[in-house]
C-alpha cells in the first residue's frame, strides 16, 4: 500500500454525508472564477520573497481564493481568520492543509486587501469574474 496517508481534510471530505448550499456554491466559482487570469493580474504587484531572509510571502493563490471568500460573504478580516481556523470547507477552498500549511493572520488577510486596493485591482477583480 504506497500511498499517501490520509490527513484530516481527507477524512472530513470521505465522511461528509451531503454537500452544503456553501460547497455547492463554492464549486461554482471554482468552475467559473477564472484563477489564472486573476492571478496574472494581480502577481506583478505582490511582494517577493526576501533574499534576507524572514517569513515568505504567503502564496498568491490561496490569498486570492481566500479574499474572494470574504467579500461572497461579507467578513471582517478577524471574523476570515476565525473562517480559516474553524471550517474546514473553507480550507479546503483556500487550499490550506491544517496540517503543514501556516494559516495567514488577519494583519496578513488585511495586508493583501489593502495591496488590492493600493493597485485599484479590486473592481478589475470583479470586472474579470462578472465577464
Amino acid at each position: 500500500m504506497g500511498g499517501k496517508q490520509l490527513g484530516f481534510t481527507d477524512y472530513e471530505l470521505t465522511t461528509a454525508k451531503k454537500r452544503t448550499k456553501r460547497e455547492k456554491f463554492l464549486c461554482e466559482m471554482e468552475a467559473v472564477v477564472p484563477w489564472l487570469a486573476l492571478i496574472d493580474l494581480i502577481e506583478p504587484y505582490c511582494p517577493k520573497a526576501s533574499k534576507k531572509g524572514g517569513r515568505p510571502p504567503y502564496p498568491l493563490a490561496k490569498m486570492l481564493r481566500i479574499h474572494l471568500w470574504q467579500q461572497w460573504y461579507s467578513l471582517s478580516d478577524p471574523a476570515m481568520e476565525e473562517d480559516l481556523i474553524e471550517v474546514p470547507t473553507m480550507r479546503r477552498f483556500a487550499g490550506i492543509e491544517l496540517i503543514s500549511d501556516r494559516i495567514p493572520d488577519e494583519t496578513t488577510i488585511l495586508s493583501f486587501r489593502h495591496l488590492l486596493e493600493k493597485h485599484g485591482l479590486g473592481e478589475q477583480i470583479f470586472d474579470i469574474i462578472g465577464a
